[in-house]
């Protein structure tokens, strides 16, 4: 067992309020350390590639939740559609209509949040806010009964400047309050990783991303 992992991880949990959910963001590490962390009881995982994720899952226990927070290819969802728990980065209405096609075939319902784009970065993916608000009330999300919008996903830019990430932050809950009034229950704000976690907690975050935090640096 590796203990540095253990101590990171423990020293995260200590600063998580219960409804904070924490998703061990796991992408390039081995199954090993994902095991370590499965011992100390975490359950939720996060990946960003397809391939690796389908791999982890065939290898880890089934009681294992496994998050997509990656950008997602409509042609890679029928991968992970048989078990995945929840995609963060649905980012068009042509992937989300991806999804319920795949979910029905897997006879489940998919749960989903809706990527805002809320950063400086041109690079990062996302609708939006006038975009997400008006795939929320058109006709077509309404015929997709296999796909269940939980809340809203966003990355904030990459920086130290704790006024422009609140901002960005606060943009997200502010928008997350939009959606929820169009689609009650949809409540959750998928929002901070390992450098900014802490500040998107202050701004009304419900689920953290954080993976070198727990992990160490990125192989």
């Amino acid at each position: 067992m590796n203990k540095l992992i253990v101590q990171n991880f423990e020293k995260v949990k200590q600063n998580l309020p219960k409804q904070v959910k924490l998703v061990a963001v796991s992408k390039t590490k081995p199954k090993e350390d994902i095991e370590t962390l499965y011992q100390k009881g975490q359950r939720i995982f996060g990946e960003n590639r397809v391939e690796e994720m389908v791999t982890k899952f065939k290898e880890l226990p089934k009681d294992i939740e496994w998050h997509m927070i990656g950008h997602l290819q409509s042609k890679k969802v029928k991968k992970i559609a048989p078990f995945i728990s929840l995609i963060h980065s649905i980012d068009s209405l042509k992937l989300l209509i991806e999804v319920n096609k795949e979910a029905k075939k897997n006879n489940r319902v998919i749960d989903c949040l809706l990527q805002f784009h809320i950063a400086q970065e041109e690079s990062k993916y996302g609708f939006s806010e006038q975009e997400g608000i008006d795939l929320l009330n058109s006709a077509e999300i309404k015929k997709l009964k296999n796909i269940q919008i939980k809340g809203v996903m966003g990355m904030a830019t990459f920086t130290s400047n704790q006024e422009l990430l609140t901002s960005e932050f606060k943009k997200l809950a502010e928008i997350s309050k939009l959606t929820s009034i169009i689609i009650p229950g949809s409540t959750e704000i998928s929002m901070g990783m390992s450098g900014d976690y802490l500040l998107a907690i202050q701004n009304g975050s419900t689920i953290i991303r954080v993976g070198s935090t727990i992990f160490g640096p990125r192989n």
